[in-house]
């Protein structure tokens, strides 16, 4: 893959973050879902809303040009990966835990400009948003929400259509998503409008990007978390691609970007990546990143760990993930993972050590809690 979103477009994304107060140039909906936060002053809305050509099956499954089948099966394998980790983890992140309407929506500007026709050709997208997944065990697959539904209102506010549609719809939804704790939409199903009552789900408020880079790495800015095209080349399975998400999801709850100082560096490291033609040189070195120091990363370990487990995902692995990476991605490999988190072998310590303790809580049943 080659291409990923533009910054122009505010990536639809309701279950991962529905709280936000202000609002970021995000790329990927792959952050696990339709967010829709307050981000700007709603326009006035007036267009009807088109119920054609809505389509219920996985765009990954869908027959379409090389280049945007790329981009969606990229993203819809992160989409996989980070839900359950999102939403069995709240008590983990804390204040960083967010109620979530559990579905994600797109339109035909969700892509770059240069594949808005063939993604309305190949998946029937319009101006209108339309629901791509529901997240399973979520308030709104309780609530019977389906992929292929157009979204119409919600609490009688008319959704919009067109370019701006994700950032508008988040003018519409943030507010109902804090005042409330179910919310009722309207959707469009088979030429039919059909009201649901959605109750919310509560979840890590963590956006997962796609880095537009070969370079094997992942970047968590304490909002965001990206995870580059090299680093999912690299990791052999769902299982590995777990524990990279975890480890960062962990450094998010921990604000470690904040407490070292460098939460604006990975902003900026993140803003250039998902751009439809980062600017590669500006990852040269370290670019600007201080490597994390051993009790910081020995943390986010820890933390992760208790994260997979409570996700469902293996953690026995983790520790040879960990050995490969460092063997194959040293930290000489200065725009790598491992230059950024060096202290291999201190961490490879803490995921023993906790691991075992984990494993002891789960043969007493005990909470999954550090």
């Amino acid at each position: 893959m080659t291409t990923l979103h533009q910054p122009t477009a505010m990536h639809t994304r309701t279950y991962l973050r529905a709280g936000l107060t202000r609002c970021r140039l995000f790329s990927a909906w792959a952050a696990t879902a339709l967010l829709l936060a307050a981000c700007a002053t709603q326009q006035p809305i007036t267009a009807a809303p088109e119920t054609t050509g809505a389509t219920t099956a996985p765009l990954s499954t869908l027959p379409a040009p090389a280049p945007l089948r790329s981009i969606v099966v990229q993203q819809e394998r992160l989409y996989r990966v980070a839900a359950p980790l999102l939403t069995q983890n709240a008590p983990l992140c804390k204040a960083n835990a967010r109620n979530l309407l559990g579905f994600s929506a797109k339109n035909k500007y969700s892509f770059p400009a240069e594949f808005v026709a063939d993604a309305q050709k190949a998946y029937g997208l319009n101006e209108q948003l339309q629901v791509i997944q529901v997240l399973t065990g979520s308030g709104a697959q309780r609530a019977g929400i389906k992929p292929g539904d157009r979204l119409i209102s919600a609490s009688d506010k008319i959704f919009p259509l067109g370019p701006n549609a994700e950032r508008q719809a988040a003018a519409i939804l943030a507010p109902l998503v804090r005042n409330s704790s179910l919310i009722k939409l309207t959707v469009a199903r088979n030429d039919k409008n059909i009201p649901l009552s959605i109750p919310l789900t509560r979840a890590c408020a963590f956006a997962v990007e796609l880095g537009n880079t070969d370079n094997v790495n992942a970047y968590a800015d304490g909002q965001r978390v990206m995870v580059t095209r090299g680093m999912l080349d690299f990791v052999q399975s769902d299982e590995e691609l777990a524990l990279v998400l975890a480890r960062e999801f962990a450094h998010n709850a921990l604000a470690h970007a904040s407490k070292q100082k460098i939460s604006a560096t990975m902003s900026g490291i993140i803003d250039n990546l998902i751009r439809y033609n980062p600017d590669l040189d500006a990852i040269n070195g370290m670019a600007g990143i201080k490597a994390y120091p051993q009790n910081f990363d020995a943390a986010a370990d820890s933390l992760s760990l208790y994260m997979l487990t409570r996700a469902g995902y293996k953690i026995d692995d983790a520790e040879a993930f960990w050995q490969r990476l460092d063997r194959q991605i040293p930290a000489t490999v200065l725009n790598g993972y491992t230059a950024i988190h060096p202290a291999t072998a201190y961490r490879l310590a803490t995921i023993t050590r906790t691991v075992a303790e984990i494993k002891a809580k789960q043969a007493n049943k005990k909470p999954l809690l550090p």
